[in-house]
């Protein structure tokens, strides 16, 4: 089975076309776990009349405390072998499961590519070109055996750069495949959508923090991710 964890905050807007994405899967065996991190819009009555004609999903509900938290209570209720994440304003096709599904054998996590959503219309796609690329946990299945120890940094924005870099240090085996099933929805009104000064330096000291203690490689990696961080905020 796998379960796919979907932090939600005020995505009304989005969440039908996510979760008709999610139950629409080719792959039948799901545990869709919906975590409402304080919404003030209507997305936990969405969410709750998905959970009352489906019961692969699940509804949990938390005063507003962030993605990360979101992504965490998701992690605690999973109970299958395979772990994904979606966002609440995006959506995957209808074989996003099963493609994973083929190509996991062997390894840790399956990264793919995504695709573009601007104002409802498709965009470019992304492949990856190599592992340490994208840093959303987004686009990926897991083997749970393998993220099990690994938690989302809290009260942070960019946690996912943070967990990523974890990800990657913990020498889980990753396998590549070029595949654009993942339908990411550029959305003016999300956390990162501009400069927030507090929160890039806040990122840089948690990535800073697993320097001592990594390997050359490890130093290589989280150096790399600076760089790319810091150009990334550059351009916006």
């Amino acid at each position: 089975m796998i379960s796919i964890i979907v932090p939600i905050y005020n995505a009304e807007r989005y969440l039908e076309a996510c979760l008709d994405s999610l139950l629409s899967q080719s792959e039948k065996e799901l545990q869709i776990l919906l975590v409402d991190d304080g919404s003030t819009d209507g997305s936990l009555a969405i969410a709750k009349e998905y959970a009352a004609k489906d019961t692969r999903v699940e509804v949990f509900y938390q005063s507003n405390a962030g993605q990360s938290a979101a992504r965490n209570v998701g992690l605690q209720h999973a109970k299958g072998e395979f772990i994904a994440f979606v966002d609440a304003d995006d959506k995957i096709a209808e074989n996003w499961c099963e493609r994973h599904l083929e190509a996991i054998e062997g390894a840790d996590y399956i990264q793919s590519g995504y695709q573009r959503i601007l104002n409802g219309i498709a965009g470019k796609t992304q492949l990856p070109k190599h592992r340490y690329q994208f840093t959303s946990p987004c686009m990926r299945l897991y083997r749970r055996e393998a993220i099990q120890d690994l938690r989302f940094e809290e009260g942070m924005i960019y946690e996912d750069v943070v967990w990523s870099v974890d990800l990657w240090l913990s020498g889980a085996r990753c396998r590549m495949i070029d595949y654009c099933g993942y339908r990411y929805t550029a959305n003016p009104e999300s956390t990162t959508s501009r400069r927030r000064p507090e929160a890039e330096r806040r990122v840089f000291a948690e990535l800073g923090k697993r320097l001592p203690g990594a390997s050359l490689k490890g130093k290589m990696i989280i150096l790399y991710t600076i760089i790319r961080l810091k150009l990334h905020f550059i351009k916006q």
